[in-house]
């Protein structure tokens, strides 16, 4: 018997009349790939969306959080660029995608102000690891 979020996940699918597929999604640095079925004619963020409430409802890690937002997801077939969020998922022909979390811009966090004490940081770690013999 399904448990209780995934019986509302087919009941969504279920509803929507057209065409279904199913789709495996590899997450980056999971063990292994998601699995469900959605309709052809879904957007790629609500793909994602699901993916990543399958994912959490199966207690996998690392843990990736809830918003769509921050995630890519890839058709390897299709080519190399993200899938754009507002496409139908059956647009592409392809059943195997890839979920990548969005990359942070750790540069800009950085201040000019700040930059002196995470420099001072980096060298007192290097100091600490290099040991002579």
């Amino acid at each position: 018997m399904l448990s209780l979020p995934f019986r509302k996940i087919k009941e969504k699918v279920m509803k929507g009349g057209g065409k279904r597929m199913l789709i495996k999604i590899n997450v980056l640095g999971s063990s292994g790939p998601v699995r469900f079925v959605v309709n052809e004619d879904a957007v790629v963020a609500e793909v994602i969306e699901t993916a990543l409430k399958c994912y959490a409802l199966e207690g996998r890690f690392p843990v990736l959080g809830t918003k769509h937002n921050d995630f890519f997801l890839y058709a390897p077939i299709v080519g190399t660029e993200a899938l754009n969020s507002r496409e139908t998922i059956g647009s592409f022909g392809a059943r195997n995608f890839m979920l990548c979390k969005k990359p942070r811009q750790v540069a800009a966090e950085i201040t000019r102000k700040r930059s002196g004490c995470w420099k001072t940081w980096f060298n007192k770690t290097l100091t600490l690891k290099i040991t002579p013999h």
